[in-house]
């Protein structure tokens, strides 16, 4: 039954892949492949073409699509970017070449040059805002003189005297307004060594006294203490000290040279207190070390007298020092200070008298003798 039927009997064992017409062109390698042969083109008996192998074509490489920027977006052809395109074509596997860098661009600056060079701008910056708060202050002066009036004087307030006080205040003193900030620490310090210099005169003569009491022999020497302190305390502030306040107030080259004249040998008196030399009203190491041997107390009190009058005299000789490195700098010279006396002396009112007083003698005089 099976013959006669395309079905094939269920109990029959077919193979589809074992009919005729299969069988036929696939134990033929010549012939094409299926989907090259028409078996109703075969109308002749004509055998379907050979079979031709094509030779399989290798696929195109692929390609990177290219980054897109956004207008925000910055642009280094540095070594960042060309670390970008590095780890990119890794990624990726396609090699971007790296951007060369232009050869107009221009080298490195040296950071520590640039340093220096800001460094430098900075102390020029400086320098000029110096010298303006310099001038602003000058000016300040000047007007505080002209709010005066011309015959204006401030009034005095040194020393601080009481109010009830017979006798007011002789100077006018103030290092914040007076003097320059430049120079305001310099004269304070030599404000609070006037001081300090007050305070040892004074503990000598304390000294001088107790070591009168213990020996009775030393008489000459407590008067002249007491002298040294009555004369030294104002003096020493007239003499040397309103002159170096004067002469940083002003740019005075007369007060400095007045100052260093008087405070040299002021220094050198200072030597001769520290020395110590009996009969002389200084509680000195000489003076000190003798009296050890006639009281112990009393010796102990005129060492540290004489520790201070060392303290003192070292202290004199280190302000001298920085006092003329400040003179040097504020372009003070003798020449100026010749100028300044002269104008000073033919100012003054009563010079003026005394010079025309004098002329008019001389020429009444002259003119007796003609006649």
């Amino acid at each position: 039954m099976s013959k006669y039927t395309s079905f094939p009997d269920p109990n029959e064992d077919q193979n589809p892949f074992q009919d005729p017409s299969v069988t036929q062109h696939s134990s033929t390698t010549g012939y094409a492949t299926l989907d090259l042969y028409n078996p109703f083109d075969n109308k002749n008996g004509q055998q379907p073409p050979p079979y031709e192998a094509t030779t399989p074509t290798a696929p195109p490489p692929a390609q990177t699509p290219p980054s897109r920027t956004t207008p925000t977006e910055p642009r280094n052809y540095g070594t960042s970017y060309n670390t970008q395109n590095e780890e990119t074509s890794s990624a990726s596997g396609a090699y971007v070449p790296p951007i060369l860098q232009s050869t107009d661009s221009p080298p490195a600056e040296d950071p520590q040059t640039a340093v220096n060079a800001t460094t430098a701008e900075l102390l020029k910056k400086q320098e000029e805002l110096e010298r303006r708060a310099r001038e602003l202050e000058r000016r300040e002066r000047e007007l505080d003189a002209h709010a005066l009036g011309p015959g204006g004087v401030r009034q005095n307030n040194w020393p601080p005297l009481p109010s009830f006080c017979p006798v007011g205040p002789c100077f006018y003193q103030d290092i914040s307004v007076e003097i320059s900030q430049n120079f305001q620490r310099t004269v304070t310090i030599m404000y609070y060594y006037w001081m300090f210099t007050a305070v040892t005169l004074l503990v000598n003569m304390i000294s001088c006294m107790i070591y009168f009491c213990a020996d009775v022999t030393n008489g000459v020497g407590l008067g002249l203490a007491i002298l040294w302190f009555i004369l030294f305390t104002p003096c020493s502030f007239v003499c040397w000290y309103r002159p170096v306040y004067k002469a940083f107030r002003s740019d005075s080259s007369f007060q400095f040279f007045s100052f260093f004249f008087i405070f040299f040998a002021q220094v050198g008196f200072y030597i001769i207190m520290t020395i110590g030399i009996p009969g002389w009203g200084f509680s000195g190491w000489i003076v000190a070390l003798s009296a050890l041997k006639v009281n112990v107390g009393v010796g102990v009190i005129m060492l540290l007298t004489a520790v201070l009058f060392t303290a003192q005299a070292a202290m004199g000789v280190v302000m001298l020092k920085k006092v003329h490195s400040l003179y040097r700098q504020t372009g003070a010279s003798f020449e100026k200070a010749q100028a300044e006396f002269a104008t000073g002396v033919l100012s003054n009112q009563a010079v003026r008298n005394a010079a025309a007083s004098a002329t008019a003698s001389a020429a009444q005089g002259a003119f007796t003798g003609a006649r």
